[in-house]
């Protein structure tokens, strides 16, 4: 596979501050500049009671879901210190993000993921999961995560119980320091991963660095995000990583790269 070629782009990195590491040094050795505006914070939950519950019953489920590395992360912790995963539950993820935490931690990956599509959406579509009346269902979220999931395996005849096992917040950031890039036209393109990741870009930002932000090409990691970036006003259709990784992400500002530089 080819080298991804950043040269002298500017790419804004808006994963949460303990996770941008990675795709930074990814930006990085492929000539970029990586500049850094987490747009989320994450956190334990406020209440345990509820994964709790979920963890210590965890053997009675058929199905375990992660929606995200994060969902991996805390999820994989109140496991390991309740017990530990029982023998033949089943794992599925959303992304490839989720699949490689799973392979980190566990030294396996997941038994279900999409594809192609990564979201809610590219998980039902999986064969498997058409067919599960009678089947139980845990699903590790974040706080107030979508409902899709849960509401589509039930209507299939499922029993599903969410495990609520981290929570997310706006950080606390310097939306001066992202004016004076955006003023100097230092950055060139965006990277979010989610759709209330968007959300919070544009509010952490202030009105007058949204509206140069929407200007801007932007790559997401699902469909459903880019058709939110449409709604908020981003000026250019949003380009969608073939996979929900760093690695995709980085192919994705790659490949916007050639594309511009070939209209220069």
């Amino acid at each position: 596979m080819r080298q991804p070629d950043l040269r002298g782009r500017g790419v804004l990195v808006t994963r949460p501050a303990h996770q941008a590491d990675r795709l930074c040094r990814l930006i990085e050795a492929a000539g970029g500049r990586a500049i850094r505006f987490p747009v989320l914070a994450i956190a334990p939950p406020l209440d345990m009671t509820a994964p709790l519950a979920a963890v210590t019953r965890l053997a009675q489920y058929d199905l375990a879901i992660f929606v995200s590395p994060n969902a991996v992360e805390y999820g994989l912790e109140l496991i390991a210190a309740h017990g530990g995963l029982p023998a033949g539950l089943r794992l599925a993820v959303v992304g490839e993000g989720s699949a490689r935490a799973l392979r980190t931690r566990l030294g396996r990956g997941p038994d279900l993921q999409p594809m192609e599509r990564y979201d809610s959406e590219g998980l039902l579509a999986l064969p498997e999961l058409q067919q599960v009346a009678g089947r139980r269902v845990v699903i590790f979220r974040g706080d107030g995560g979508r409902e899709l999931l849960g509401q589509a395996l039930r209507a299939r005849g499922a029993t599903v119980d969410y495990a609520e096992v981290y929570r997310r917040e706006r950080p606390d950031v310097d939306a001066q320091a992202l004016a004076e890039q955006l003023a100097a036209g230092a950055v060139d393109i965006v990277t979010v991963t989610s759709s209330e990741g968007l959300r919070n870009l544009l509010e952490l930002a202030g009105a007058a660095n949204a509206a140069r932000l929407r200007q801007l090409p932007l790559v997401v990691v699902s469909e459903r995000t880019a058709e939110l970036a449409k709604e908020l006003g981003f000026a250019q259709p949003a380009i969608i990583a073939a996979l929900a990784s760093d690695a995709g992400l980085v192919e994705a500002v790659a490949r916007w790269t050639g594309h511009a530089g070939e209209s220069r």
